[in-house]
């Protein structure tokens, strides 16, 4: 449309990837390619994933983080002409726009959703609430955005405040292309409730009865990890994939069995992007304007009926694929009107202001700020990225509790780098401070480990989201086991770990490799203390090994790190015989 945007990140359902075994989907490089500014703001409440209520009302996960930090964006650029926010329960923070054309991108509907889980024996895991608080939330925009017809009409019951239908439009990633016969059928998807129900009851009705010459069910995605250990006859679990073209190319129908679930279900139209047929549920096909029986599969059993039908149908195969290549250009067409009629009105609606037209702000380098080893920087945005001139990024500076509950929004943060050789002069302590760690320590291991444990070192003191008292159980020169309390999250999913241990004695940091976790019944007794409510302690053993070090010692903290969440291990002396059950 011509405006410059910027984009304020609020890392909120961040908690709840981590809660579920999960890490963030954030792509920082792609965020500063595609907007103007990029801002990262973090939640400094707990989300509440569960009410003694019928319902959440609408400002339950609201932030005043997120308040603060619209009212200083507002102040700092008043010539901005329009302000987004997505998903209703995020509505509140549009009062302090004062001035600016208030939009709500409703993604999905929110009331009654926890109905949805009635048919499963299932409580939700996501917000919900009932038609008043989404009533109240659509009123303080003034556009609503629908991403799908049905809930266009839904939300125009609720509210006077104009409609807006808004579909993506979807890339044309390769051709339609009708197979033969059909040998292979697909799922791609996250690991989230809608996901999990619909697949797994659909896998479990597709294993029934199956036999060799019938087509494989391949899924693909985070949901092989919600799905665990299924092992179904005709059922492959294919777990992350690394090209989504490989996966397409070498499918020949995609299955949507969707039981459940609100606003546009993406896996169709990325399937329809990439040329793939597409057999699902009335449900799954909402919104895309579904002709054909195959889009309007009654259950489960239904779209596996209808896959067998078609399975050496040629001809029958070819009308599903021109029936999808019809729909999805119509939908296509659909999305760029919407687009076209949603620029008109950004521009009617301020016709006083200046049109910005294809200009792009210039916006300032960071200032450096300190030159000793780690690199540290101050900026005000917050894309997370490695510097050419100063390395690879360790960390990022949060806000901390008093800071986010300032009376007025610092957006600065300071940031730490270090290049691939260790340092010549002994490394302090950064301090208590409140850091988010880099995917570098994580997942990516790109600096040499030297490198790695000197900056273990340096960070040893920050704030843990978690600590814990550990007993030393068994172990040799090379490797140790304790026993203590961890959040539970850690022994439900595997997961990318890092961790050091910083010696007590000599305050030398030692890289270790996390070779297992096991529950334990009895608690070892010693105290686990978490800022977050929703991290749940138990039991458990944890064996440690470094193949680098000829001794480690008994005594001293281990620094755990599991994706951007924090971990401090106190390892104490027990008493000669003391239980560890005591």
């Amino acid at each position: 449309m011509g405006f410059a945007v910027d984009f304020a990140y609020f890392a909120h359902e961040d908690q709840i990837y981590r809660r579920f075994g999960q890490h963030p989907p954030t792509d920082f490089a792609t965020m500063k390619a595609a907007f103007q500014r990029t801002f990262l703001i973090e939640a400094e409440d707990t989300i509440p994933l569960k009410t003694r209520s019928p319902a959440f009302g609408i400002d339950e996960w609201a932030s005043g983080t997120l308040d603060r930090f619209v009212a200083w964006y507002a102040a700092e650029h008043p010539d901005t002409v329009a302000i987004l926010v997505n998903y209703v329960f995020l509505s509140r923070c549009l009062e302090q726009a004062p001035g600016m054309l208030k939009l709500i991108d409703t993604h999905d509907r929110f009331a009654d959703r926890q109905l949805q889980y009635r048919p499963f024996r299932a409580e939700p895991n996501f917000f919900y609430t009932d038609r008043r608080s989404e009533a109240l939330a659509l009123d303080r925009a003034d556009v609503v955005l629908a991403i799908q017809s049905e809930e266009a009409a839904y939300f125009a019951s609720l509210t006077n405040r104009p409609v807006l239908l808004l579909p993506p439009a979807f890339p044309v990633n390769a051709p339609f292309a009708a197979p033969s016969r059909i040998a292979r059928i697909g799922f791609v998807g996250h690991g989230n409730d809608p996901n999990l129900f619909s697949i797994s009851k659909f896998a479990h009705e597709w294993a029934a009865g199956w036999t060799s010459d019938r087509p494989q069910l391949r899924i693909a995605g985070e949901i092989c990890n919600a799905l665990g250990g299924l092992d179904l006859p005709g059922v492959q679990l294919l777990g992350y994939i690394d090209h989504l073209s490989d996966f397409y190319r070498e499918t020949d129908v995609i299955v949507a069995p969707m039981l459940m679930g609100s606003g546009l279900k993406m896996k169709v139209g990325e399937a329809l992007s990439y040329g793939v047929p597409v057999v699902g549920t009335e449900l799954a096909f909402e919104g895309f304007g579904a002709e054909v029986s195959a889009h309007r599969c009654a259950g489960v059993r239904e779209v596996k009926a209808t896959i067998l039908s078609l399975q050496a149908d040629a001809t029958g195969i070819a009308a599903l694929t021109e029936a999808c290549a019809t729909l999805f250009a119509r939908f296509n067409a659909t999305a760029h009107r919407s687009e076209a009629e949603l620029g008109d009105l950004i521009r009617a609606a301020v016709p006083s202001r200046p049109y910005a037209g294809s200009r792009r702000a210039v916006v300032s380098p960071p200032e450096r700020m300190i030159q000793t080893w780690p690199t540290c920087i101050r900026s005000a945005g917050c894309v997370v990225m490695d510097d050419p001139g100063l390395g690879r990024l360790l960390a990022t500076e949060r806000l901390g509790e008093e800071a986010a509950r300032a009376a007025r929004y610092a957006p600065e943060r300071r940031r730490w780098y270090a290049e691939s050789q260790p340092p010549s002069a002994t490394i302090s302590s950064v301090g208590a401070l409140h850091v988010a760690f880099s995917p570098e320590w994580i997942r990516e291991k790109r600096l040499p480990r030297e490198v790695r444990e000197s900056a273990a070192r340096a960070f040893r003191d920050v704030q843990p989201d978690w600590t814990t008292h550990a007993r030393r159980i068994g172990g040799n020169a090379s490797s140790f086991d304790l026993a203590l309390v961890l959040p539970s999250y850690l022994l439900t999913a595997s997961r990318a770990v890092a961790a050091f241990l910083i010696e007590a004695a000599t305050d030398r940091a030692h890289e270790l490799t996390v070779d297992g976790i096991a529950p334990l019944s009895l608690s070892p007794g010693y105290a686990f203390d978490a800022e977050r409510t929703d991290l749940t302690p138990v039991p458990a053993a944890v064996h440690f090994s470094s193949a680098a070090s000829n001794h480690l010692s008994a005594d001293g903290t281990v620094l755990f790190l599991t994706d951007d969440m924090i971990g401090r291990i106190v390892i104490v002396n027990a008493r000669d015989g003391e239980n560890i059950g005591s």
